[in-house]
């Protein structure tokens, strides 16, 4: 009888032994997290060299108004054409319709309005159209702004420079595919 309480001892104190304050786990294990100040001082840990901010480059702007006079320095290009047709679809689509017309299945009831419209391809300047990608409008959701427009919605899913191809499909690309297709179908 006494050996087999020792042999059922022995086996029970592994089953104790993780339950003792020295087996922790590694959530709360010693570890240097930069949001945290440097002990009692309210300074953070510097970034390690090279690191890059979660939030990318910052938009140059603070408001669609100030977007106006910007110059886009992103040249045209196939290669910027292709990229922003390819983001174009992703993000303006939905609304805009693939060619750009609003004729997709919600624009009328949102307002989104015709981008081949001479409006838009003369009149606004390409800063005014990033600004509107950035900060969004009345229906718009902001596409470059975390804290979106006056009414706060805001998804900053577009980086500077993804933004700025959208703004050279538009411009560059969407009236000349635009034509291409109509013309293709009048034949």
């Amino acid at each position: 009888m006494k050996r087999s309480l020792i042999l059922i001892a022995a086996l029970a104190a592994p089953q104790a032994v993780f339950a003792w304050p020295w087996s922790t786990d590694m959530m709360n294990q010693p570890s240097i997290k930069p949001q945290e100040p440097v002990g009692d001082t309210a300074q953070m840990y510097p970034l390690p060299t090279l690191s890059v901010p979660v939030q990318g480059i910052p938009t140059p702007v603070a408001n669609r108004e100030e977007a106006k006079t910007i110059a886009n320095p992103i040249a045209v290009s196939d290669a910027s054409l292709k990229q922003g047709r390819n983001l174009f679809r992703i993000y303006c689509a939905a609304c805009h319709g693939l060619t750009g017309k609003a004729e997709s299945p919600i624009a009328s009831k949102i307002g989104a309005i015709d981008l081949t419209d001479s409006y838009v391809q003369k009149e606004l300047t390409e800063g005014w159209i990033f600004g509107t990608i950035t900060f969004g409008s009345y229906v718009m959701p902001a596409y470059g702004s975390p804290a979106g427009n006056a009414e706060g919605r805001g998804s900053n899913d577009l980086t500077v420079e993804e933004r700025w191809h959208v703004v050279n499909y538009v411009r560059n690309g969407l009236l000349k595919e635009t034509n291409v297709k109509t013309a293709a179908a009048n034949q």
